[in-house]
């Protein structure tokens, strides 16, 4: 996972509430495990329709999301931060977060910026396609600070993984495995 300590980039709006992971990557996209390719997916039946927040030309190669309360309620799936992640983005700025989808997304890289309302508010309505700056280091989004646990802060400024963190033990987890018995007698062999 490549570390995240600052981004600079064009906003997309998706003023919408209760945004579920079914709605994020529909079920008949899951039948693979890369985390790449999901991007054409992306809230693949809300494309279709006319008037799309996310087909505004003004969100074309947008790197960070607004969005409303409860973004990626529902459903467990991790594909849902893979397919944002494909698609472009690198930060989903909203009020709050399905539980589950915000683990998810940190553990893949994908900050989420929980900010009050009317903050969030305020980014929608300076509109598609304006430009924030999200600064992990500061903790900011443009104007705003906002927290995040200093576990996840720390694994996304030095982009761990769940296995880069094991990583960083791999000395005291040889010397234990060196002190082990070995599990197989030598009088069988």
């Amino acid at each position: 996972m490549k570390p995240f300590t600052r981004t600079t980039g064009r906003v997309a709006v998706l003023d919408r509430a209760d945004v579920d992971t079914d709605q994020i990557v529909p079920k008949q996209f899951l039948k693979r495990i890369e985390r790449t390719g999901f991007g054409e997916f992306l809230f693949f039946d809300w494309a279709k329709e006319d008037g799309f927040e996310l087909n505004d030309p003004a969100a074309e190669g947008a790197t960070i999301l607004v969005t409303g309360r409860n973004f990626g309620c529902g459903s467990s799936r991790e594909h849902a931060a893979w397919a944002l992640q494909d698609y472009g983005f690198d930060v989903i700025v909203a009020s709050s977060f399905g539980d589950i989808f915000r683990t998810n997304s940190l553990k893949n890289g994908l900050l989420t910026v929980t900010l009050p309302e009317d903050q969030v508010r305020a980014l929608m309505d300076a509109g598609q396609g304006a430009e924030l700056t999200v600064d992990l280091e500061e903790q900011t989004a443009g104007p705003y600070r906002f927290a995040l646990d200093p576990v996840d802060r720390r694994r996304l400024l030095e982009g761990l993984d769940d296995i880069g963190l094991t990583l960083q033990h791999e000395g005291e987890i040889s010397a234990f495995e060196e002190a082990q018995p070995s599990p197989i007698s030598t009088a069988t062999l």
